[in-house]
């Protein structure tokens, strides 16, 4: 059953009209949109506003020259003489000049926001990205903040310059409507108060659906997450295969049509509904405008006014309303753009980690890598995946994480790298707790290898040199690198050796197996020579027995000053760790030697015995 969407869910408050302290509150962040555009281009935006200035004034001159124009023609038909003849000639050419002129401003102010809008675009898109790189794991890890992010990127970068637009036009209007309203009270007070009178009801209502569509913006933000996941599982071509042999494609696919049912259809209540209060209440305008021009014409057939000044009278209230409502439009939207900027602020001032520590060492470097009594526990999970685990690795040593799915283990190495905070207890690093690191000396410390590890759609080398991003390029290092990890042999064998395109995104890609993408992966780890900490996790789990055996001996002869951690389900592989620990439930159970904890005859015996048995 589709599910409805009631205003009353999408903010607390959507049923009231904003009071007059919010609605001036929203507009805090005009300055700052200013701001931004000021800095975007100094240039750009004096011309900008130069230009505004200029438009509003010129409409103005051309209502009053059409005044003298109107009044020269019946002078020269009255006359008949030459002079007044060219009086109003001139005036028809100085009225060209003027129309002109606006039409050039007009074209100028086309082409500065053009120019303005895509060195703007990429400049906010730049703040979020850069406040990315800011961010902890566990943020991208929270479905609110995500939320919060999206909306950023969908809407922002295009809101700072409508807003700066619309100020810019707002004050052009005001200078219009300003002349306009100085010819107008020259006819008559009334007739300027009716006209500010009529176009007050239209702006108040418009600004109520403002904020309507707003919270209905904030609201489906989880829900157009969904449609663009619902996207890349059905058009991705690491999806695909699943996807066809399972037959989920029109499952996935309904799923997407239902959601997009549900916003469309709170979408056009809305857009219905903002159309007939629009139609309403623009009708008491031309009401209005219609009274005016009755006035006006009464005035000239009593010969209050001239057919000169009846047309200019005419052309400006009408040329006034406009003026007046584009505004009312004008604050309306920048009331609307501000609510929408308060997502990009919100999201670039989210406090994430605290500033980070100074230290490019630890006060005891003998001391190696210590957990003490470290808990942790998800954000939003209802109990802790690590309960007082206690190890001490030091260095040179290498050790290995053993025990089921879930236990805790990659959480470890997590915790060690600074990406989650324990929720309890301590990691320190050489007598300093992980906290107290820089992150760029704590993480050129580290040589990792993920079971997740990322696929980069770059070219081969590219993939192994992102393990170190100072020689990111250097494909001399690529080689060594490539050549510890056991991936030479088949980089060698591709089109363009270590210049292949991989993946299959861009032209010419090459997509690998899954072992040779984790042969990758592993020469990745391989590519830090400074690193003294190497952590690997699940790193031969697609590889045979055979390359396995190749990638412990290599591990060997590179880790003998070097502290290793190694995560395998392959006892094969763990029992040449110097010890193994054993983890259940979030509790180190057993620690030791394999030929330790054979002798203890507890869960590690039992598991490497149930393995071995197979190969029997």
């Amino acid at each position: 059953m589709r599910k409805r969407i009631n205003m009353e869910d999408v903010g607390p408050d959507a049923e009231r009209a904003p009071s007059l302290r919010e609605a001036v509150e929203v507009f805090r962040y005009t300055k700052r949109a200013i701001a931004l555009v000021w800095a975007t281009s100094r240039a750009l935006s004096v011309w900008l506003g130069a230009l505004s200035v200029v438009a509003g004034l010129i409409p103005a001159g051309v209502a009053y020259v059409g005044k003298l124009i109107v009044d020269g023609v019946v002078r020269a038909a009255e006359t008949g003489a030459i002079a007044d003849r060219n009086t109003a000639i001139g005036w028809v050419l100085v009225e060209l000049g003027l129309v002109a002129a606006l039409a050039a401003v007009q074209r100028g102010l086309d082409a500065t926001q053009s120019l303005l809008r895509a060195q703007l675009g990429q400049r906010v898109n730049e703040m979020i990205l850069e406040k990315a790189l800011t961010l902890e794991l566990s943020d991208f890890e929270d479905p609110e903040f995500y939320d919060r992010m999206t909306r950023a990127r969908r809407e922002a970068s295009s809101r700072p310059l409508s807003l700066v637009r619309r100020a810019f036009g707002l004050v052009q209007n005001a200078l219009s409507l300003s002349a306009y309203v100085t010819l107008l009270i020259a006819l008559s007070p009334w007739v300027a108060a009716v006209l500010v009178a009529a176009a007050v009801p239209a702006f108040l209502v418009e600004t109520r659906f403002s904020r309507d569509a707003f919270r209905l913006f904030r609201w489906r933000s989880p829900e157009t997450r969904k449609q663009m996941y619902l996207e890349t599982v059905l058009a991705r071509e690491d999806f695909a295969k699943e996807v066809q042999l399972f037959g989920l494609g029109p499952l996935l696919l309904e799923r997407y049509r239902e959601i997009f049912r549900t916003l469309y259809a709170e979408d056009r209540n809305l857009t219905l509904r903002r159309t007939v209060w629009g139609f309403l209440l623009g009708l008491v305008s031309t009401l209005a405008f219609y009274g005016a021009y009755a006035w006006i014409a009464i005035s000239a057939i009593q010969k209050r006014i001239s057919l000169g000044e009846m047309t200019m009278y005419l052309l400006i209230f009408k040329q006034a309303q406009s003026a007046l409502s584009s505004i009312l439009s004008a604050v309306g939207g920048m009331y609307e753009d501000n609510l929408y900027l308060s997502t990009l602020y919100e999201y670039l001032e989210h406090e994430s980690r605290p500033l980070e520590g100074d230290a490019t060492a630890g006060p005891r470097p003998n001391e190696g890598i210590v957990f003490d009594e470290v808990h942790f526990r998800y954000p939003g999970a209802d109990s802790d995946v690590l309960q007082g685990v206690s190890l001490r690795i030091a260095p040179g040593e290498t050790l290995a994480l053993v025990g089921d799915n879930g236990a805790g283990k990659t959480t470890l190495i997590k915790l060690l790298a600074g990406l989650y905070r324990p929720t309890g207890g301590s990691v320190t690093i050489d007598g300093l707790d992980v906290a107290g690191w820089n992150r760029a000396a704590l993480w050129s410390r580290l040589g990792v290898i993920f079971q997740d590890f990322v696929r980069y759609q770059f070219l081969v080398g590219e993939n192994v040199g992102a393990g170190d991003i100072d020689a990111f390029e250097d494909e001399g290092r690529w080689r060594e690198a490539a050549h510890a990890g056991l991936a030479a042999p088949f980089i060698d064998k591709l089109p363009d050796a270590y210049r292949t395109q991989l993946g299959t995104w861009f032209k010419g890609g090459r997509e690998l197996s899954i072992g040779q993408w984790q042969k990758v992966a592993l020469s990745r780890a391989f590519m830090r020579r400074e690193a003294d900490i190497l952590v690997l996790d699940e790193p031969t789990a697609a590889m045979d027995a055979e390359a396995e055996a190749q990638i412990f001996e290599r591990l060997r002869e590179r880790s003998t000053d070097k502290t290793a951690i190694l995560i395998s389900h392959r006892f094969s592989t763990v029992r040449m760790a110097d010890r193994i620990a054993v983890l259940e439930h979030g509790r180190v159970t057993e620690l030791g030697s394999h030929h330790e904890l054979m002798a203890v005859n507890g869960r590690y015996a039992r598991l490497f015995s149930l393995q071995a048995s197979a190969y029997q």
